[in-house]
C-alpha cells in the first residue's frame, strides 16, 4: 500500500487538462474545458474537465474521476501503472509501500504470476491472428459467416492451425509449465518419456477473452466444419474464471452506453455477428449458465439487461437459470427482460436472415422479468383447477423469495395471489409457513430486531479523525444530530424523504435525486429516546459505520438509496456491495461478525496495488480498519432515522456538486439549462425541508 498522502500530493501536482487533453480535443468553456466524451459516442460535447477541481465529468454517460481514474478507465492501465506514469510526468518518485515484507512478497508473486500468464496468452493470441491471415480456409469461413476484416480485428479473432504442437514454434520452450498453467497446452502422463504435451486448441477459430481492462485472460475456440465440442474454452486458471467473466464485455463498454442496455447471448459468434450488424452491446457467457456474478458485473455498466435465448427446450432451461441469477438484482429501477427467438434461429442466423430492424423489433418485444417469472412458475399448470393454481403458487414461492424487497416484489405477489385465487395475506402466510424452520439469507429482515438488540453487536462509533482514502473527501462533515421531523416533510416509507403530499425522492440520471411517486411498506424502528450520533470524518464513513452496526437497516432502504450508495467512490461502493452480498448470504449479523466476514472476503479480492484491491487505498481493508477503531456510542433507538439523516446530507451534496458543474460549464444547451433549473428548485426544497426533530416549518 502506498504511504498515506502520496496520492493526494501526486494529484495536486498533475494538470488534468493536460492529461486528458492528450487524448480528447478540449476547448475552453468558462472556467472549465469541454470536449466529446471518450467513453461513449456523442455528437455534442458533454464532457467537462475542471482544472479547479482536477476532475472530469460527462453529463451524457456519467463518467467521472480524476487523472488516475482517466488513465485506468480510458487506457485500461493498472492502478500502479497509472500512478507511476503520472509521477514520472511531474518528477515524483513513487515511494516504497509500507506493508510487511511477507505481504509484499505474496502480492508481488501473485501480480507477477498474473502478468506472466497474461503475457503468455497475449503472445499466443498474436500467433493465432497471424495464422488467420495465412489460412485462406479460415478467412473464407469468417466471410461465409458475414464477418468483415474490421470486426475480426476489433475482436482480435485468430486461427489455431491443425497439428498437435503448433505452439512449439511460437514459444522457446514447449515444455514451459506456464503454457499448461495458462491452459494452452494439455499435459498427460507421468513425468519423463511417458509424458505427452499437445495444443489444447487445434483447427479452430480463436476468440480471445479479455478482462474489463483489455488483458487476454483466456480463449474460446470454435470448430470450422463439423466436430465436437463445437465450442472449446480455456480451463480455469489463476487469471480466468468462467463463472465471473463475460465474452465481449471489454469491447462492449461504449456500446452499452450508446444502446442503453446489455444483450446477453449464448455464443461467441453471436456477439461478433451482432456487433457487425450494429449491436455492439452484446456479451456472452463462457459455456456456463448465467451466474449471479455475471449479472452483478453487468449492472456495473448498465441498468437494463436483455437475455436472448434460442426458443428450443435447451434455451428455456437456460432462461430459467438466468432468471434465478437475475432475481436478487431486480430492483424497482432496473430492467431485466427475456428474448426468445424462433427455435430454428440463434441471434447470428436471425439477424443475417431477417436484418437488424427485425432484431430490434424482437428486442423491443422481449418479455419482462415479472412475466417470465409467472410463465416459469406456471409451466404445466392448469389454472382452471385448484391443483394447477396450487402448483403455480408453490413453484413461484422460491422465486419470489429471491427478489429484493420493493414495489416489484409487492406487485408480483399481488398478481400471483390473483392468479392463484388467494388473498395476498393468505399467500404470504402460506409461504412463511413453508419457509419456517429452514435458514434463508433473504429473510434477513426477520432478524433485524435481534441484531439491533444484541449487546455484543455494539460496535465503535466513528472517531473524529481523518480517513485515509484515495476517494475524494469533498463531502467531509458531520450529519445533523437529529431524527427526521414531522411538519412539511415526514420520514419516507422504507428509508426515503417524502413530502406530505406523498412525493418521494428518487435517484435521477447522473446521480442526483428528484421527486417521484410511489409508496412502500413502512418500517417502524424501535421506540425510545433519540440517540446522539457519533462524530465522523466523512459522511460516507458515518453511513458505512451505521449500516455495519445495524445491517438490517439496509434491507429497509429503498432500491434508489441502494443505487445511490453503491455509486459512491471507492472504497465505499465496494463496502456497500459487499454488505448487500453478506446480507443475502448470512442475514443480518452483528458488526464484529460482519467486519470479520468482509476481512475474509478481501483476502482474494482484486489487484493488491489497485485502488480496488484489498490493500489499496480504495480497498476495503483501510475502511474496515477505521470502522473497527470507532468509539462506542448508544444509537440503538432509531438506526433507520440516523441513516436517513446522513443520506439526506449526501443527497444535498450530490445535487450541489452537479449544479456547480453545470454553472461552471459555460454556455448551456437547452437540456442542460432545464436540468440546472431543476437542480436549483431541488436545492431549495432540500434546504427548506425540516431537519430531524425540528417539528416542521
Amino acid at each position: 500500500m502506498l504511504p498515506q498522502g502520496f496520492i493526494q500530493d501526486l494529484l495536486s501536482r498533475v494538470d488534468i487538462v493536460e492529461v486528458v487533453g492528450r487524448h480528447v480535443e478540449l476547448k475552453k468553456a468558462g472556467i472549465n474545458h469541454k470536449g466529446l466524451c471518450p467513453f461513449h459516442g456523442e455528437k455534442s460535447p458533454s464532457f467537462i474537465v475542471s482544472p479547479s477541481r482536477q476532475t472530469y465529468h460527462c453529463f451524457g454517460c456519467g463518467a467521472h474521476g480524476d487523472a488516475i481514474r482517466f488513465l485506468t478507465e480510458h487506457h485500461g492501465m493498472g492502478f500502479m501503472d497509472a500512478v507511476k506514469d503520472l509521477a514520472q510526468q511531474v518528477g515524483l518518485v513513487v515511494p516504497e509501500r509500507n506493508d510487511s515484507l511477507e505481504d509484499r512478497a505474496r502480492a508481488d508473486a501473485e501480480r507477477a504470476q498474473r502478468a506472466t500468464l497474461s503475457d503468455v496468452l497475449a503472445k499466443a493470441g498474436d500467433s493465432y491472428r497471424a495464422a488467420l491471415k495465412a489460412s485462406p480456409r479460415a478467412v473464407a469461413y469468417l466471410k461465409k459467416r458475414g464477418l468483415t476484416g474490421q470486426v475480426a480485428a476489433r475482436f482480435g479473432l485468430g486461427y489455431a492451425p491443425e497439428g498437435w504442437r503448433g505452439l512449439a514454434s511460437v514459444f522457446p520452450r514447449y515444455d514451459d509449465p506456464l503454457l499448461a498453467e495458462a491452459g494452452l497446452v494439455i499435459v498427460s502422463g507421468d513425468e519423463g518419456e511417458e509424458q505427452k504435451r499437445y495444443d489444447r486448441f487445434r483447427d479452430r477459430i480463436m476468440f480471445p477473452i479479455r478482462s474489463v481492462r483489455g488483458e487476454v485472460i483466456g480463449f474460446g475456440g470454435r470448430v470450422l466444419d463439423v466436430g465436437e465440442p463445437k465450442y472449446l474454452n480455456s480451463p480455469e486458471t489463476p487469471v480466468f474464471h468462467k463463472g465471473q467473466e463475460l465474452y465481449g464485455l471489454f469491447e462492449a463498454r461504449q456500446g452499452l452506453r450508446a444502446k442503453g442496455y446489455a444483450l446477453v447471448v449464448e455464443g461467441y459468434m453471436d456477439v461478433v455477428a451482432l456487433a457487425q450488424w450494429g449491436f455492439p452491446n452484446a456479451v456472452a457467457t463462457l459455456g456456463t449458465a448465467c451466474t449471479a456474478e455475471h449479472v452483478a458485473k453487468l449492472f456495473r455498466f448498465t441498468e437494463s439487461v436483455v437475455f436472448s435465448f434460442d426458443g428450443d427446450a435447451a434455451g428455456r432451461r437456460a432462461a430459467g437459470r438466468a432468471l434465478e441469477a437475475a432475481l436478487p438484482h431486480a430492483s424497482d429501477l432496473r430492467s431485466i427482460r427475456f428474448l426468445f427467438l424462433p427455435a430454428e434461429h440463434d441471434p447470428d442466423s436471425y439477424i443475417r436472415e431477417l436484418g437488424p430492424e427485425a432484431f430490434d423489433r424482437a428486442v423491443a418485444q422481449a418479455v419482462p422479468l415479472s412475466t417470465q417469472l409467472i410463465n416459469q412458475a406456471g409451466a404445466d399448470c392448469d389454472l382452471a383447477t385448484p391443483e394447477g393454481r396450487a402448483r403455480l403458487l408453490s413453484q413461484a414461492g422460491p422465486l419470489v423469495e429471491l427478489l429484493p424487497e420493493g414495489l416489484l416484489r409487492d406487485q408480483l405477489v399481488a398478481e400471483l395471489a390473483r392468479l392463484g385465487g388467494l388473498g395476498v395475506e393468505a399467500l404470504q402466510a402460506h409461504w412463511a409457513r413453508r419457509a419456517a424452520g429452514r435458514p434463508r439469507a433473504a429473510r434477513a429482515a426477520d432478524a433485524a430486531p435481534a441484531a439491533a438488540d444484541d449487546p455484543h453487536g455494539a460496535a465503535a462509533g466513528p472517531r473524529d479523525e481523518p480517513a485515509p482514502s484515495y476517494a475524494d473527501h469533498a463531502d467531509d462533515g458531520t450529519p445533523p444530530d437529529q431524527r427526521p421531523g414531522s411538519g412539511g416533510w415526514r420520514q419516507g416509507d422504507r428509508g426515503g424523504w417524502r413530502k406530505r403530499d406523498g412525493s418521494a425522492w428518487q435517484k435521477a440520471e447522473g446521480g442526483a435525486w428528484r421527486k417521484g411517486g410511489g409508496d412502500r411498506q413502512r418500517f417502524n424502528p424501535m421506540a425510545g429516546h433519540r440517540a446522539t450520533p457519533p462524530q465522523t470524518a466523512t459522511l460516507l464513513d458515518r453511513t458505512a459505520w451505521l449500516l455495519a452496526r445495524h445491517a438490517a437497516v439496509w434491507l429497509e432502504l429503498p432500491p434508489e438509496a441502494h443505487d445511490f450508495l453503491i455509486a459512491q467512490p471507492a472504497p465505499y461502493n465496494t463496502f456497500f456491495n459487499a454488505l448487500e452480498r453478506v446480507l443475502h448470504e448470512h442475514g443480518a449479523i452483528t458488526m464484529p461478525a460482519l467486519i470479520d466476514e468482509l476481512r475474509r472476503g478481501t483476502a482474494a479480492a482484486g489487484e493488491p496495488d489497485s485502488p480496488d484491491g484489498p490493500e489499496g487505498p480504495d480497498g476495503l481493508k483501510p475502511l474496515l480498519d477505521r470502522l473497527a477503531r470507532f468509539h462506542e456510542v448508544d444509537d440503538d433507538d432509531a438506526p433507520l432515522s440516523l441513516v436517513e439523516a446522513v443520506l439526506r446530507r449526501l443527497r444535498q451534496r450530490a445535487v450541489a456538486d452537479e449544479l456547480q458543474w453545470l454553472i461552471e460549464s459555460g454556455e448551456l444547451s437547452e437540456a442542460a439549462t432545464a436540468r440546472r433549473n431543476e437542480l436549483i428548485a431541488l436545492t431549495a426544497e432540500l434546504k427548506n425541508a425540516p431537519v430531524a426533530g425540528s417539528g416542521g416549518r
